[in-house]
């Protein structure tokens, strides 16, 4: 799954307009492993313009507004033309 994401194009889409992101969880992480604190954990889903959902991810979104982590989302749904790929859980 984390290969169709990384191919998909799918946040520079975001950053055109072409998609539209959306916050769906958002915490402040009390204890951070490995990042500043008052670094956020959030899940996102991205929209088509037909408010469709293409996908959702995790970030750890730090307080200068950088990405945590490895520095992209981890996405944990990816719909790729009519099959939706998963996590488990």
């Amino acid at each position: 799954m984390r290969n169709h994401f990384n191919t998909s194009d799918l946040p520079t889409q975001v950053q055109r307009g072409e998609l539209i992101e959306g916050l769906w969880k958002d915490r402040h992480l009390p204890r951070p492993r490995n990042e500043p604190h008052c670094t956020r954990s959030q899940m996102l889903i991205y929209w088509s313009e037909q408010r469709q959902p293409v996908a959702l991810v995790h970030r750890y979104l730090r307080p200068d507004g950088s990405l945590g982590a490895s520095g992209r989302p981890d996405p944990k749904r990816v719909v790729v033309g009519d099959v939706v790929y998963a996590t488990k859980g």
